[in-house]
């Protein structure tokens, strides 16, 4: 407990020390980050002027300086441009992972200790350079004692410890987020952190990209032009993953592409078509597509390698993005409107007017002209924008969805500026939009709906049971919120204040002049008054109105 402590400790030093030297001083007070520190209210949070550089540029530095959680942090908000600003996102984009190999000492006691075997008795050759390294993890080059050349991707030292402590911390840092700001509220920081929190322990556990490379795999397991390195599971955990080693030229290396005689056309075609038949046919898809990742082999086959990125898009998903895509063919705004609706979590104050209309200028943008002129990343960064300035917040793998397009234009342009995505992208959505017309699938999404409306109608009657048992035994309960009440009530309490206070000098007033009257007449005989009334009313009036004065000052509503 107390080394967490220490930890969570020097952290947050860390990240108060990087906030105020990129000009986020006043934003960290305002977090109350100095509250998660002793003495914090020591810490002085002024910063110096950071001049001529853009705030966006600054946040990229921040998340730089804090190491590799947080650069994979804006890494995964660069994917998010229903939530992020697109000047922001041009920042993360270019945010990269600067981390040294370490050492082959210790590359061969993480392998030994998670395979329980020596490096000899595993390996007939081992090589100690890096092939790559990463935050995360890098890969060495080896050979089975079989004789087969594999790639071995091993997981750095301390580095869960290390991501775990500032997932600890951005948990709290959202929670502080969301009591201090309405933005945070509204798109949900926490829920942010959760899920980023939920990929990144996928990240490190070895043994799910493998499977996913497996499904991958799977899908062109009849496809002779797709190849996926085959995983070795008895060399492999949850730290380390070896892997078939493959050989290849970049996507992206055209001059030796064009060297040695590969068609780009027809490598074009069949990426875009492998990578639309991920997304589009069976909704899993390597969702980090970038050069890096993609190797071109003689006779012009593609291999997809590192599977620690993968994209899920459920039926429900697929369909809407379908339905999307035929409204804004069509023209058809209501049902522009109903698919983003669908697609994404809509706030509660959302101006639809101004929706419809931002719609409508989409629409009009791209309707009436043919599908194989359209721009991909231009329609893509619209659709974006527009939730974006909605605040509807769209689910991370239709964000996902999105920048994988976008990467797959990127590579095919570089490829081949003469080809268009769209030309491969449209017979895939006439594809999906004849699946879900197809009788079977209409009929199945019919009768899931029955079921599901059939559960309600099975609960309906112990409901309306409990309901009224719950009014007989008068324990049902409305709670009403209404905006600015308390605040209201608030000034109603110092009026009312106000008012008793003029009434009681009201009275005071007529009590003294009836007295002041009334011993005027003293002479009367009479034995009242030889009481001294005047004397004994005015102090009972006095306590009075001191009381009243004290209650009114002590309750602050004056």
């Amino acid at each position: 407990m107390l080394e967490k402590r220490i930890r969570h400790f020097n952290r947050y030093q860390d990240i108060i020390r990087a906030m105020i030297h990129n000009g986020f001083g006043s934003i960290a007070k305002e977090l109350g980050l100095s509250d998660m520190l002793p003495f914090g209210g020591q810490w002085t949070f002024e910063g110096k002027e950071v001049k001529n550089r853009p705030a966006a540029e600054r946040i990229r530095a921040i998340l730089e300086e804090l190491g590799p959680t947080f650069v994979k942090l804006g890494q995964m908000l660069s994917t998010r441009p229903d939530i992020v600003p697109p000047s922001v996102i041009l920042e993360l984009e270019k945010l990269q992972n600067h981390v040294p190999a370490f050492s082959p000492e210790e590359v061969k006691k993480i392998i030994e200790s998670n395979l329980e075997a020596t490096i000899d008795e595993l390996f007939s050759d081992f090589t100690e350079e890096a092939l790559a390294a990463a935050s995360i993890g890098q890969v060495h080059k080896a050979v089975l004692h079989t004789g087969e050349e594999v790639a071995v991707k091993v997981q750095r030292p301390n580095i869960q410890g290390n991501i775990e402590t500032d997932l600890e911390i951005l948990h709290n840092i959202a929670r502080l987020a969301e009591k201090r700001f309405s933005w945070a509220r509204d798109y949900g920081i926490s829920d942010i952190v959760d899920e980023f929190s939920q990929s990144l322990h996928q990240e490190l556990d070895y043994g799910i990209e493998g499977r996913n490379s497996e499904k991958i795999a799977n899908q062109f397991i009849d496809n002779d032009i797709i190849k996926i390195p085959s995983i070795y599971w008895d060399y492999s955990t949850k730290r380390v993953l070896t892997m078939e080693y493959v050989e290849g030229i970049k996507i992206n290396e055209i001059e030796m592409l064009d060297e040695l005689g590969f068609d780009r056309q027809l490598i074009s075609e069949r990426f875009t078509d492998a990578m639309m038949n991920q997304i589009l046919i069976n909704g899993l898809f390597h969702a980090d597509p970038h050069p890096g990742n993609v190797l071109i082999q003689p006779g012009n086959r593609i291999v997809l390698i590192d599977f620690g990125n993968i994209g899920h898009l459920d039926t429900r998903i697929k369909y809407a993005f379908a339905t999307l895509i035929i409204a804004l063919k069509r023209g058809n705004t209501d049902s522009v409107m109903r698919a983003i609706l669908k697609l994404g979590f809509t706030p509660d104050d959302i101006n639809y007017d101004k929706l419809r209309s931002d719609v409508e200028e989409i629409i009009d943008k791209y309707y009436g002209h043919p599908l194989n002129t359209l721009n991909m990343s231009e329609a893509v960064n619209d659709f974006f924008t527009l939730t974006y300035l909605h605040h509807i917040r769209i689910p991370s793998d239709l964000t996902m969805l999105g920048k994988t397009f976008l990467a797959v234009e990127g590579v095919v342009e570089t490829l081949n500026p003469e080809f268009n995505i769209i030309d491969v992208i449209e017979p895939f959505g006439e594809k999906l939009i004849k699946e879900r017309l197809k009788p079977k699938n209409l009929a199945d999404s019919l009768w899931n709906k029955v079921v599901e409306y059939s559960d309600i109608l099975d609960e309906m009657p112990r409901n309306i049971n409990e309901l009224m048992n719950k009014l007989k035994e008068g324990k049902f309960r409305v709670q009403i919120e209404v905006p600015q009440l308390d605040v209201f009530l608030g000034k109603m309490d110092k009026v009312g204040n106000q008012l008793s206070y003029a009434i009681i000098l009201l009275s005071f007033s007529i009590i003294m002049a009836g007295l002041i009257i009334g011993s005027s007449s003293r002479g009367s005989g009479s034995i009242l008054w030889q009481v001294p009334i005047i004397e004994i009313g005015s102090i009972i009036a006095t306590l009075m109105v001191l009381y009243l004065l004290y209650s009114i000052f002590k309750s602050g509503k004056f």
